[in-house]
């Protein structure tokens, strides 16, 4: 991102029927989508989440991601906004929200008169954009470890090799992006270094992490990656799988999702419904690295 711009994030959050969220703030007499701000060093993806918790009250999970809308500011400066669409998890009632000076009104506006409500152009084309994949989607988060031990400096079994210390911190950055996007289910290589990056966020969730030898290097099998996606797409979860380098490839064909290099520590969200890919995007666990 460019000097002085300034970085924010939010979502299109929608519900069953069509109703758009949107956000009142007395400071501007503006409609607008809920969004903020990010803190020093925080993540897009995070901050939307955040955001739209602050803004509203709700706890949402992120779908599709959209175009980020780019404008600038009354002082002069520009801002770059990230959005997702959004489905709120839970009870999606606002009328016990609490005015404040930054956000005194927060309503479910009808599809057909949302355009009308929203004051800025920009806001009217990220609606249209949002309408186009509205429908409900799933996300399977496939996931490459964290950095490891180098192996070249460890004298023990390869599958025993853990993380190393930037790993550990990657893993540990890794717990509110998977939450982001509505995980609930967990699907490892067996290896100590893919365990350790899943481990944080089974503690933070309270999920069960369950391993598969088809996604480790030593006994990957193009059948058993596609039987275990086959049963992820019809078990209709949030899913993570966690795996190596060399086994991306399998993975990524099987979940039909195009091929893409990740670092370690990187993911893919492959947002599917009813197994057809919708669309994917691409995040590291470290938004600075």
């Amino acid at each position: 991102m460019e000097p002085g711009v300034v970085r924010a994030a939010g979502a299109v959050v929608t519900r069953k029927g069509g109703d758009v969220l949107l956000v009142h703030r007395p400071k501007y007499d503006d409609w607008s989508f809920p969004k903020g701000k990010l803190d020093p060093g925080e993540h897009a993806v995070t901050a939307a989440v955040r955001e739209v918790r602050e803004e509203t009250g709700l706890e949402i999970r992120l779908g599709p991601a959209l175009a980020a809308q780019c404008y600038d500011m009354a002082n002069g400066r520009t801002k770059a906004v990230d959005y997702w669409t959004a489905r709120v998890v839970g009870d999606d009632d606002v009328s016990h929200y609490l005015p404040n000076d930054e956000i005194d009104r927060v309503e479910w506006v009808p599809a057909k008169t949302a355009p009308a409500r929203l004051t800025y152009p920009y806001d009217r084309d990220t609606l249209v954009e949002a309408r186009s994949v509205r429908h409900k989607t799933r996300a399977v988060v496939v996931l490459r470890h964290a950095t490891a031990h180098p192996r070249r400096q460890w004298k023990g079994k390869d599958r025993d090799r853990p993380l190393a210390d930037s790993g550990k911190t990657q893993a540990a950055q890794l717990v509110p992006l998977l939450a982001a996007f509505g995980v609930t289910s967990v699907h490892t290589s067996p290896t100590v270094r893919c365990v350790q990056t899943v481990l944080p966020f089974m503690d933070a969730a309270e999920c069960v992490v369950t391993s598969h030898p088809q996604l480790s290097e030593e006994k990957a099998s193009v059948e058993g990656i596609v039987d275990l996606v086959d049963t992820v797409i019809e078990a209709r979860e949030n899913t993570v799988l966690c795996t190596h380098r060399p086994v991306l490839p399998t993975v990524l064909d099987a979940l039909g999702a195009p091929d893409t290099t990740l670092d370690t520590g990187a993911l893919l969200v492959v947002h599917h419904r009813g197994g057809r890919v919708v669309a994917t995007e691409m995040h590291r666990a470290n938004p600075t690295a």
